[in-house]
């Protein structure tokens, strides 16, 4: 039998949070524990199998002591400390920061959003027309997936995703300076000209729908494409041993994306090219 190594057991960190006790393992984040408290902070570049890169700024917490507000997904817990996550002055950077972005950006099929702006009285349209956007057309140049960097916010996600944290195909950078700053492929060539291996793990990570499945995209440019009318299925992936999960999303009896859990211990929401798209053959009727 062989023996699995076991961690050893984090001691618990002890602070207040919004006037509560709060115990986390050491090394936890703030924003893990208000997750843990059932307390909602909003975040967008925050994932949960990459290190965060603090992008966004939403999920931003008042930190008794000091001078600036503290990114939630981030900021380790430390014992004795007073985190207040719902005061005026949360509330009103939260809002400021959905104004900027929604000004700017097209976030239309970004999960909660919506609601955000609601919740916090957001007013994206205060900062007039004039607000600066890229205007561009999606990027259709391939089969598999479709980049539209109308809705992109810059948070990064994709670009690690590509990177050292999990595929190390290195096809994702940033391009660009200050407010000329972009995603991009390397000589912001079409993907095919690019090193992209098509795993679509930086669609796993996309949070605002700026990277997404021709399939989907082709469904929402047609009206169909429809989340409340979709059925979710785990299985295994038939190509290889290794054993990944994958998630089928399946609408009108057709699969229209697939997905990875990201408890999995295999593939923690990474998969390949095969395991991402390759799915027409299960439901080809000739």
């Amino acid at each position: 039998m062989t023996a699995i190594p076991l961690q050893p057991p984090r001691r618990l960190v002890e602070f207040t949070l919004d006037g509560e006790e709060a115990r986390v393992p050491e090394g936890a984040t703030i924003l893990d524990a208000c997750r843990a408290a059932g307390k909602d902070v909003p975040t967008l570049c925050a994932g949960d199998t990459l290190t965060p890169k603090n992008a966004c700024r939403v999920c931003v917490v008042e930190v008794e002591g000091a001078r600036t507000l503290a990114p939630a997904c981030s900021r380790r817990a430390e014992p004795g400390m007073d985190v207040r996550t719902d005061t005026d002055r949360t509330r009103h950077s939260r809002r400021l920061v959905l104004e900027l972005l929604a000004s700017s950006v097209d976030l239309s099929t970004t999960p909660e959003v919506a609601g955000w702006l609601k919740e916090y009285e957001a007013k994206p349209d205060r900062f007039g027309p004039g607000a600066a956007r890229l205007n561009e057309e999606p990027r259709v140049d391939n089969d598999l997936y479709v980049r539209d960097y109308d809705k992109c916010i810059l948070c990064y996600k994709c670009v690690d995703a590509c990177g050292e944290q999990w595929q190390n195909t290195f096809a994702i950078s940033v391009a660009g300076r200050g407010f000329d700053a972009r995603i991009a492929v390397e000589h912001d060539a079409p993907l095919t000209d690019s090193a992209c291996v098509y795993c679509g793990n930086c669609i796993e990570v996309c949070p605002t729908g700026a990277l997404s499945f021709k399939s989907e995209f082709d469904m929402r440019a047609a009206g169909t494409w429809d989340e409340s009318a979709q059925s979710e299925t785990t299985t295994v992936c038939a190509y290889c041993g290794v054993g990944c999960n994958l998630t089928l999303h399946v609408q009108d009896n057709e699969i229209v994306k697939v997905t990875s859990p990201h408890d999995n211990p295999v593939t923690h929401g990474n998969l390949c090219i095969k395991g991402r798209f390759g799915y027409q053959h299960v439901q080809n009727r000739d």
